[in-house]
């Protein structure tokens, strides 16, 4: 924040996209973490921090908008600047009244309790904004989501992981129908293949699927094998999957091939599982909204 008042220091009036830009080569980012996007993808950190000072500064009014888009900073901002302070943050905007409002402040209009929430909400104000917070609540249920859906996979039948793959792969775009899936998983058995599978609805290529819970971790012989069994089948494409994990050795043969064998271990299992709804259930959908300036372009 402190950065961003100083930008703002000059007294003059500044869009909020020059502040960003201006800052950004003063940090000296570089463009890869220029181009770092928030966990849920929906805007780049750096800008939505930059964003986040703004809005905090404004609510302690030591900035203020004279019109959409444009910043300067006020009376009190000039005052604080010229006090040197060495740092600013929630708990040095807490002495002005006008940012304890905001942050008790509902969106409706209704209170909270100031002293139930400060003491647990002052150290993650401090370091996050409220979407970086929100998305790192989503990672962590995320997270715990994969932990169960793991166990729940592993504690199944044979027959039961073979149905997930015949579910997963159709609602990841493969195999055609569900039905085309059901018929070629499971089928084969021939020399380490489980199955195949259309690469697309028009079946004009094929993959070839081993598809194994597996208790320990999968080793170089096993993708061996499951490369020879393509070869035997002049087979370029595979897909190997196993509810555990694959070693270093299993993952560096695989991509020194020639033949293209895709691993995918319990982790990716389970991130696909979730992304394409395949035994999970939404418990709640929150959308994240701002601004619409376009609406307000002829104002």
């Amino acid at each position: 924040m402190l950065p961003v008042l100083n930008f703002a220091g000059s007294g003059e009036e500044l869009r909020f996209r020059d502040m960003v830009e201006t800052l950004a080569q003063a940090f000296h980012l570089t463009a890869e973490e220029r181009s770092e996007l928030l966990p849920s993808g929906s805007a780049f950190l750096f800008d939505n921090r930059v964003g986040w000072a703004r809005t905090y500064l404004k609510q302690a009014s030591l900035l203020e908008s004279p019109k959409r888009g444009v910043l300067r900073i006020t009376d009190r901002g000039k005052a604080v600047l010229a006090s040197h302070p060495t740092r600013i943050d929630v708990k040095f905007l807490d002495q002005f009244a006008e940012f304890r409002e905001f942050k008790v402040r509902r969106p409706e209009g209704g209170r909270i309790d100031k002293a139930a929430s400060d003491a647990s909400r002052q150290a993650t104000l401090e370091i996050e904004t409220p979407e970086e917070r929100l998305a790192t609540a989503y990672k962590t249920v995320r997270a715990n989501l994969q932990v169960d859906l793991i166990e729940q996979v592993k504690s199944a039948s044979p027959s039961f992981f073979e149905r997930l793959v015949i579910d997963l792969l159709p609602a990841m775009g493969y195999g055609g129908s569900r039905q085309d899936a059901g018929r070629a998983i499971g089928k084969s058995g021939d020399g380490g293949i489980d199955g195949i599978i259309k690469e697309d609805k028009l079946g004009l290529d094929v993959i070839y699927i081993q598809a194994k819970r597996w208790e320990g971790t999968v080793g170089r012989p096993e993708v061996q094998k499951f490369a020879g069994a393509l070869q035997g089948h002049r087979a370029s494409k595979g897909v190997f999957i196993t509810t555990s994990s694959f070693t270093r050795e299993a993952e560096d043969y695989a991509n020194a091939i020639n033949t293209k064998i895709i691993l995918i271990n319990g982790a990716v299992l389970t991130d696909l599982m979730i992304d394409h709804n395949v035994g999970v259930a939404t418990t709640g959908t929150y959308e994240l909204k701002r601004v619409d300036a376009d609406y307000f372009e002829g104002e």
